[in-house]
């Protein structure tokens, strides 16, 4: 004989049915949420609570990093300011209508990184310079002595003849100077993508040495022409 369960009262299996629903939306909003801390690099100063209570869709860069992605966020923001430094010096002094197309182009897209990228440094507790002390650092003045440390940077002397500059002679200088710097911020771009852990941090990489090589050759062509 087969034995008889007796049948639930109605509120009791209401009951369960509603925690089993509960159970399930738990679920879900678990899996859905794992993957913002999960890979989190503990040792490198990072932490789950590095983006909490960010707005979905702001600069941060979620996910593990070491010392690779600190570096490149430290040594592009200046990298990426002296750019700008440069193309401002433009206003005035650039003669050729390409020339002025790139420089927009130039202040268009790495003003936003650099805030990017100060943003990911405040999240990860890191400073935004690798050394504020480190001689050739002038951080009083807003400014660096530009010939110190990472590739393609213009030295004080280089910057003070671009100010002097004018017309075709400006648009020469601008895009050598350019091109030399670009080349720089690329060299600095492609290590990160071999040694950097965080994925953002990489993507942001990969975009600089697309954008900025690709700015090279537009440079390089108006230098042919001038």
């Amino acid at each position: 004989m087969t034995a008889h369960t007796p049948a639930l009262p109605r509120r009791l299996r209401r009951r369960m049915a509603l925690v089993s629903t509960v159970a399930v939306g738990g679920l879900l909003l678990t899996a859905c949420g794992g993957d913002d801390t999960e890979g989190m690099d503990h040792g490198s100063g990072s932490s789950a609570s590095a983006t909490a209570g960010q707005p979905a869709g702001d600069k941060q860069a979620p996910g593990a990093f070491n010392d690779a992605d600190v570096m490149f966020a430290q040594m592009m923001i200046p990298h990426h300011e002296q750019a700008l430094e440069m193309a401002r010096l433009a206003d005035g002094r650039a003669s050729d209508a390409e020339v002025k197309t790139l420089v927009a182009d130039i202040e268009k897209a790495q003003d936003p990184e650099i805030q990017t990228m100060k943003s990911w440094l405040k999240a990860w507790g890191k400073p935004e310079s690798a050394d504020e002390s480190k001689p050739g650092m002038d951080h009083g003045s807003g400014g660096m002595d530009h010939g110190a440390g990472m590739s393609g940077m213009m030295s004080d002397q280089d910057m003070r003849k671009l100010d002097a500059a004018k017309g075709t002679e400006f648009d020469r200088m601008f895009a050598e100077m350019m091109i030399e710097h670009h080349k720089g911020a690329i060299t600095m771009a492609e290590d990160e993508q071999r040694n950097g852990r965080n994925a953002t941090a990489k993507k942001l990489a990969a975009d600089v040495v697309k954008t900025q090589s690709a700015e090279v050759e537009k440079f390089e062509k108006i230098l042919d022409r001038l």
